[in-house]
C-alpha cells in the first residue's frame, strides 16, 4: 500500500486487448488499483484488436457503473484485426494525459510498485521510462534487436519491454514525426528525447508465459529494418555490387575469348556480351527503385494507417478523485 499522497497530474493508460477475456478482469482489478492509490485522476483507454472471444463484455462486466477512481474508461473497438501497434497508435491518439501508460499485454509478471516507479524515474529528467524484463529472451529477438541496434545508428537501444510511459512531450514528438509509427519503440529511440529502461526480474505464475502472435512479429521486424535501418537498401546494393563484378569478369572472358581464339564460336560473344549488360542494368535499376521506395516509405508516415468503428464510454465521468479501488 502507498502510503504517500497520490500524484496530481492526469494518467492515461492505453491497454491493448485482443481475445484475453480470461486474464481482462485480473489486469483491470490490479490496474485500477494502483492507478487509484498513486495518481488522483486517471483514465483507461482500452483498445479492443477485434475480439472474438467476448473480452469486451468483460471489461463492461468488471466495471459495471463503477470506475474504481478513474476519471473516465473507453473501449476503441478496432474495425478489423489491425495488430499492435497500429492498435496502441489509435489508443495513443486518443488519450489526453499529461503522461501516457502503454500496456502491450494482460499479462502481470511485475510487482505492482514497478508501475509507480518508472513513472517516478521519468519524472527526473525522462521523456520516455520502459520496464523490461531481465530473463530469458528469445534467440530470434536477441538476434533482431542486436541487428537493429546495429544498422539502425541510433543513440538509444532497443531492447524487449513489457510496458512503458511518455510524457506529453514524447507524444508531440513522435506526432510530428509521422501520425503512423509502424515501430512504436524505434519511433521512440530515433526521437532524439532522453529515454531509459528498468528491467525487472519476472515473478509469478504468469512469468514467461508473454505471447505474440508470431507472423505479426515476422512482419514487424522486416518492416522495421525497411523503414528504419536501411538494411534493406544497403543489401540492395551489395548485390548490385557483385554482380557489376561478376558482369566485369563476364566482359574480360569475352575480350580474351575474342582476341584468344581464331574460331569463336558463333553468337556466343553477342550472347553473353548482352546478358552481361542486361544483368548490370537490372540491379542498377534495382538499387535506384530502393531509393524511391525509400523516399515513399518515410511519406508514408504522414498518412493514418488504422480503422476505429466506434468508441464506447464505459460510464459518465466521477467526481475527480472521489472514487477508490476496490
Amino acid at each position: 500500500m502507498n502510503t504517500k499522497a497520490p500524484e496530481k497530474k492526469f494518467i492515461s493508460a492505453v491497454i491493448y486487448l485482443h481475445n484475453d477475456r480470461d486474464r481482462v478482469a485480473k489486469f483491470l482489478k490490479f490496474i485500477t488499483k494502483t492507478m487509484a492509490e498513486n495518481f488522483e485522476t486517471y483514465e483507461l483507454i482500452i483498445v479492443d484488436d477485434a475480439s472474438a472471444d467476448g473480452s469486451p463484455e468483460e471489461v463492461l462486466k468488471f466495471f459495471g457503473r463503477d470506475l474504481r477512481g478513474a476519471q473516465q474508461c473507453s473501449i476503441v473497438h478496432m474495425g478489423y484485426y489491425h495488430g499492435l501497434e497500429a492498435s496502441m497508435n489509435a489508443g495513443r491518439d486518443l488519450a489526453i494525459g499529461d503522461f501516457v501508460y502503454e500496456f502491450d499485454d494482460l499479462i502481470i509478471d511485475y510487482e505492482e510498485s514497478l508501475v509507480k516507479e518508472i513513472y517516478s524515474h521519468l519524472v527526473t529528467g525522462y521523456d520516455i521510462v520502459s520496464a523490461g524484463t531481465n530473463g530469458r529472451t528469445k534467440l530470434s529477438s536477441r538476434l533482431f534487436y542486436k541487428v537493429f541496434n546495429m544498422a539502425s545508428g541510433s543513440r538509444s537501444k532497443i531492447g524487449p519491454e513489457t510496458f512503458r510511459i511518455l510524457s506529453r512531450r514524447a507524444i508531440n514528438r513522435i506526432n510530428v514525426i509521422g501520425k503512423y509509427i509502424p515501430y512504436r519503440k524505434a519511433v521512440e529511440a530515433g526521437s532524439g528525447l532522453k529515454t531509459d529502461s528498468i528491467r525487472y526480474t519476472p515473478t509469478g505464475e504468469e512469468a514467461g508465459s508473454r505471447h505474440y502472435v508470431k507472423s505479426d512479429r515476422m512482419d514487424l521486424a522486416l518492416d522495421s529494418f525497411i523503414y528504419f535501418t536501411g538494411l534493406m537498401e544497403k543489401i540492395s546494393l551489395v548485390i548490385s555490387v557483385i554482380f557489376l563484378a561478376i558482369t566485369l569478369g563476364v566482359f574480360i572472358d569475352i575480350v580474351v575469348e575474342f582476341f584468344g581464339r581464331s574460331d569463336p564460336v558463333s553468337g556466343w560473344l553477342s550472347t553473353m556480351g548482352f546478358m552481361s549488360l542486361g544483368f548490370m542494368g537490372v540491379f542498377l535499376m534495382l538499387t535506384i527503385i530502393m531509393k524511391y521506395l525509400s523516399a515513399l516509405l518515410n511519406l508514408s508516415f504522414k498518412r493514418q494507417h488504422y480503422l476505429v468503428s466506434g468508441i464506447e464510454k464505459v460510464a459518465n465521468s466521477a467526481a475527480p478523485g472521489k472514487d477508490k479501488a476496490k
